[in-house]
């Protein structure tokens, strides 16, 4: 008797990030592929704002692994100078990314991986009882495509209305991918055939759609990572719309529950 083909999963983190995922999900036995739906450039020249002397700020939050690999890249050796500043961050990929950069596991703040939740709101109830009045936070995140500082500011004014003195500094752009024929074909393939759609990110769904403009996705099945975009995946059209952990053990085993 044939063997059911197992439907892929396309995984749509920026490439610099796309691989670890692949790579867990095929070990455990999940057909997967990388198909990056935002793409990392550097910041455009004179777009950003000069960077502050490592040691003036208490805090630096880091809003992704990027974030980090393209601060210290513009701050060699960055990590052994930021006095006794803490480094905050979302979720245990950017936590790895600051350790690698030097920074010791003692002064990084970050969600506990068994919580499954890696948002601001979870990063805050870690960091709420360091911030006070007068608490200089510098946030690292990225920028649009004409190099503004985009992304949630959730954080930004949480930390304001506690009295916290917040600068933000966006080190890299954010970019949707420019789809050839292959890939557009593949997309629209996937629509269809009974892939999983892997969304970490609203943006990548929106990434999606701007690169198909009238495709039908009511076909389509996604997997999100929170529950803003299991809502940006739904109102894209897709039919079937399932959340997941955005650890990858539960997510493996949501996924395998899913077959």
């Amino acid at each position: 008797m044939a063997t059911a083909v197992r439907p892929s999963v396309l995984v749509t983190r920026p490439a610099g990030e796309v691989g670890r995922w692949v790579d867990a999900l095929r070990a455990a036995g999940i057909e997967a592929e990388a198909f990056p739906l935002i793409e990392i450039a550097a910041q455009l020249p004179g777009a950003m704002a000069p960077l502050p002397p490592a040691d003036a700020h208490d805090a630096l939050m880091f809003v992704s692994a990027a974030a980090v690999a393209h601060f210290f890249r513009l701050r060699p050796m960055q990590a052994a100078g930021l006095g006794a500043a803490r480094c905050w961050c979302t979720g245990p990929g950017t936590a790895a990314a600051l350790q690698a950069a030097g920074v010791p596991a003692e002064r990084i703040d970050t969600p506990p991986e068994a919580q499954a939740r890696f948002d601001s709101e979870a990063l805050w109830e870690q960091v709420e009882t360091q911030v006070r009045p007068g608490l200089r936070v510098l946030l690292v995140r990225g920028a649009d495509a004409q190099g503004r500082p985009a992304g949630r500011d959730w954080l930004a004014r949480r930390l304001e209305a506690a009295g916290a003195a917040v600068q933000t500094v966006a080190v890299y752009r954010r970019l949707a991918p420019q789809f050839d024929e292959a890939a557009r074909r593949r997309a629209q393939a996937a629509a269809r055939d009974g892939s999983w759609w892997l969304f970490s990110s609203s943006e990548a769904v929106g990434n999606l759609r701007a690169a198909l403009p009238g495709q039908d996705w009511a076909g389509a099945r996604a997997l999100a990572t929170h529950e803003r975009i299991v809502e940006a995946a739904r109102q894209a059209g897709f039919g079937r719309v399932e959340a997941v952990s955005p650890r990858l053990p539960e997510m493996v085993a949501s996924i395998e529950s899913l077959r």
